[in-house]
């Protein structure tokens, strides 16, 4: 039984895209909703989040890497480099060896350990130009996860994820429908029973390249251009963030 749970990464684990006020940091998350199942199979479960969007996995590891591991848990996941990723001059296999070595520590400690692959983004015009980048950080996650005996979710391999009626306005972040497949997949790679049951979505609407171009301009217009405002003037999105659950508590105060 799980009594410890323990998150570490990015947005995608601090849950940005799924807004919901009621939660922490305004976000719920994947990380939140498999928390909230573990919970239905041991209420006493303790759960700390300490994943902040934008964060380079360097960071990731220098700042949550310490902590996590004095929380003993014997469940933590750790997803990070999706921000590397987006920097062309990122060295993937210096960024592999620094992957490689923090999950050592996590596995080290006899917790479970939990990795993601990065998401096939071959359906849109900016991640496809990444597809190889990912591709390759991908095989490195999946060596890591065989040399250190972890479990491992596969994105690259969730088809459902190249709907964009999964990810939010910016196209980076899942949103709640997303956030849910992904809470749906870590606990089926976990083996545990739950209640989540996507939402079924149909057949999706077949666009004309005319309404294609005014909604890639849109999405350059209001997501991509300050974007990299950001990254000229030095700044990221979880500058003035904390953790949503910097220390280990009960799941029953989730989303009060």
């Amino acid at each position: 039984m799980i009594e410890r749970f323990v998150v570490l990464g990015d947005s995608f684990s601090e849950g940005v895209g799924d807004d919901d006020p009621a939660y922490p940091n305004n976000v719920r998350g994947w990380a939140d909703r498999t928390a909230e199942q573990l919970a239905r199979h041991n209420p006493a479960l303790a759960y700390a989040n300490l994943a902040i969007r934008g964060r380079l996995l360097p960071q990731v590891l220098a700042e949550q890497l310490g902590p996590a591991v004095e929380m003993k848990p014997d469940l933590v996941s750790l997803y990070a480099g999706g921000n590397d990723l987006m920097r062309p001059k990122t060295d993937i296999d210096a960024l592999a060896e620094q992957y490689d070595a923090a999950v050592g520590t996590l596995a080290a400690t006899g917790a479970t350990v939990m990795l993601f692959t990065g998401v096939d983004g071959v359906e849109d015009p900016l991640f496809r130009r990444m597809r190889g980048r990912t591709a390759i950080y991908n095989e490195h996650v999946r060596l890591i996860a065989a040399r250190h005996r972890t479990l491992l979710v596969d994105m690259w391999a969730m088809r459902e994820l190249r709907d964009r009626r999964l990810w939010s306005a910016d196209r980076i972040h899942l949103n709640a429908l997303g956030h849910t497949r992904i809470a749906r997949a870590v606990l089926d790679v976990l083996g545990v029973e739950h209640t989540v049951a996507p939402d079924e979505l149909g057949p999706r609407a077949v666009l004309s390249p005319r309404q294609e171009r005014a909604q890639n301009l849109r999405w350059a217009r209001e997501h991509a251009l300050p974007w990299i405002g950001r990254r000229l003037r030095g700044e990221s999105s979880g500058d003035a963030v904390t953790p949503k659950r910097p220390e280990l508590s009960p799941v029953s105060d989730l989303g009060r």
